[in-house]
């Protein structure tokens, strides 16, 4: 496949079939049940293979299916993670306020246990947007790891009292693509750089999001929404097309929501680009993507942003509305 070298499409009269390949791991799925068969037949005959039947479990992923839609967790890999950590239960997955820096603290003797800590939590996070924020503070300090930052390992004791929360897919869900985007300016209290984050819903299920340190200081809150809405925009870009490979038709400008009317205002006026030259690629990217019919922008009010909450740590209950919004939920 042209947009995911680990995606193999085959099309026929009868059908589509899709093969998504993990090294020695894949999963075969599509409406060509003739081909699907002929397909596992050429492999059986090349290499040792088990056929598992249904998809159930991938990659540590448990895959659940209900008349309602489909879950996906983790909860076996949390258990592992928390047997080496023995921590008690927390509501949140990290402390508001907390501005942590690299020269904090003095310089643990024997970091392997953080990094580990930190690199099992990246993966868990593939299943659970709720933790993307915090994880991604922490591991920007894996290289040298201080005391203070394995004392903010707050997520660990969230996920004891989170065990069960899984990523929820609808089987009522439309096959609209919007997303949201958004920036939190100046926030790296050691460089001043902001932080982009997004998250895009196909319908009503989360299929992508992102929390994602900008590389580049930002003069205005409107400049790093700008760069926040170019990272989402090429997200968007790729998810068109891999819809388009699944045999999704998107016909229509995906909808990009973002409360920034000032970035807004940038992307859609090319008067302003003598204004913005230093950001003078994004916004012409961005533009060029809503001039193709590819996006188009809308604002949102901040209350509504559902992206700021991959770029801060939230209060109890703002914790709870996100969850509610993102399809993380307990199961039934």
């Amino acid at each position: 496949n042209a947009h995911d070298p680990a995606l193999f499409v085959h099309l026929s009269a009868r059908g589509r079939t899709l093969l998504l390949l993990y090294v020695d791991d894949m999963i075969i799925t599509g409406d060509d049940s003739e081909y699907i068969a002929f397909v596992k037949a050429r492999l059986n005959e090349q290499f040792l293979m088990s056929d598992l039947g249904p998809l159930c479990y991938f990659l540590g992923i448990v895959v659940s299916s209900t008349s309602d839609g489909f879950s996906i967790s983790q909860e076996k890999y949390i258990q592992d993670i928390l047997a080496r950590a023995a921590l008690s239960d927390e509501r949140t997955p990290m402390e508001l306020n907390v501005n942590l820096r690299a020269s904090d603290g003095e310089l643990l003797s024997d970091p392997t246990r953080y990094r580990h800590l930190v690199g099992s939590l990246v993966y868990l996070a593939v299943t659970r947007p709720d933790i993307s924020y915090p994880v991604h503070i922490l591991s920007q300090f894996v290289s040298a790891p201080t005391s203070v930052h394995y004392s903010h390992l707050h997520v660990l004791r969230y996920l004891r009292g989170t065990i069960s929360h899984r990523l929820f897919f609808p089987r009522s869900s439309s096959l609209q693509l919007q997303a949201y985007s958004d920036a939190t300016w100046a926030s790296d209290p050691s460089d001043r750089c902001s932080l982009s984050a997004y998250c895009a819903f196909l319908g009503g299920s989360l299929i992508s999001w992102k929390t994602k340190k900008q590389t580049a200081v930002s003069r205005s809150s409107a400049e790093a929404e700008l760069r926040a809405m170019a990272l989402l925009t090429a997200e968007v870009t790729w998810l068109r097309w891999l819809l388009e490979d699944f045999g999704v038709s998107v016909t229509t400008p995906t909808t990009l929501l973002f409360d920034s009317t000032g970035a807004i205002d940038i992307a859609r006026d090319p008067m302003k680009h003598e204004l913005t030259k230093h950001i003078g690629v994004d916004a012409s990217y961005v533009r060029a993507a809503m001039q193709d019919h590819v996006i188009a922008l809308q604002y949102v009010p901040s209350e509504l942003q559902l992206a700021d909450f991959f770029t801060k740590a939230r209060t109890r209950a703002h914790h709870r509305f996100h969850l509610s919004k993102l399809s993380v939920v307990d199961p039934p």
